[in-house]
């Protein structure tokens, strides 16, 4: 399990700017409406397992301690299953936020070394870049050998069981046409620049 570390905050460590950046993402205005009720920590089924509970990494990013947020396990255990932001009070996003908080960590390299979310997004994100189209089985190839590797050889019968049912197969799939779904990214990127 993870071992969670009180400090002493200082103010010296706070990125002011933190929570104006994280609000101004579409689905995470609310941030500042949290009344600290817990109702998301409440209602999280893996909350037990956090290193920091939803509404502890609401308060800490509108606090502005954007290394605690970014480095904690808690984002990337988050199952999307919007039972938080369904039960929350004040209708705020806070899975959205928890996404927003996953590509800030990801943009700025400080998720936890090895742990395999993080990777998985990554390498989920570049493989439909590049052909339009996910691999499973390269995808869970490139997944175990970046940050699975001990187990490689406990899982190889299930792969090998996987692959001669037709389940998982190693012909690298792409859309017709890659290089239109390049030009919408980058017109994308472009529009989100010009905005920010």
């Amino acid at each position: 399990m993870f071992e969670i570390k009180r400090r002493i905050k200082y103010d010296s460590e706070r990125q002011p700017n933190f929570a104006n950046e994280i609000k101004a993402i579409p689905g995470c205005e609310n941030l500042e409406k949290c009344i600290q009720c817990g109702t998301c920590s409440g209602s999280c089924p893996l909350s037990i397992y956090m290193d920091h509970p939803p509404r502890r990494i609401i308060e800490l990013t509108r606090s502005g301690f954007s290394e605690d947020v970014l480095k904690s396990f808690t984002i990337w255990l988050c199952a999307s299953c919007y039972a938080c932001t369904v039960e929350c009070p004040k209708n705020i996003g806070i899975t959205n936020i928890m996404y927003a908080l996953k590509q800030r960590a990801m943009r700025e390299k400080v998720y936890p070394k090895k742990f395999p979310i993080p990777i998985l997004a990554q390498e989920f994100f570049k493989m439909v870049k590049s052909k339009g189209r996910v691999s499973e089985c390269l995808l869970v190839m490139n997944l175990f050998l970046k940050a699975l590797l001990s187990k490689v050889f406990k899982m190889r019968n299930l792969g090998i069981n996987l692959m001669k049912t037709g389940r998982f197969s190693l012909k690298s799939e792409s859309m017709k046409n890659p290089k239109e779904l390049e030009k919408l990214l980058k017109a994308f990127k472009e529009k989100e620049h010009v905005s920010s």
